[in-house]
C-alpha cells in the first residue's frame, strides 16, 4: 500500500478538486510504479492559514500582503 498525505492551506478546495487530486494521484502512482490495482491511501488535510507558515510569516498574512 502507498500513503500519500497532502497538506495545503484552507482556501476554499472544492469537492470536485479534491476528488481530482485523489484520482490524479492515485492514477500517477499506478502508472510509474507499474502496479494496477495497487491500494492508495491519499489523504488531503487542509491547514487554516493562521496555523500556515513561510519565510517567517503565517499565509494568512503573507495573503494580506498580495503575496
Amino acid at each position: 500500500m502507498v500513503y500519500v498525505n497532502i497538506k495545503l492551506p484552507r482556501e476554499g478546495l472544492t469537492y470536485e478538486q479534491k476528488k481530482s487530486l485523489i484520482a490524479g494521484i492515485s492514477q500517477l502512482l499506478s502508472q510509474v510504479l507499474g502496479r494496477r490495482g495497487q491500494k492508495t491511501m491519499v489523504v488531503i488535510d487542509e491547514i487554516d492559514t493562521d496555523n500556515f507558515g513561510q519565510d517567517g510569516q503565517t499565509i494568512s498574512d503573507l495573503r494580506l500582503k498580495g503575496e
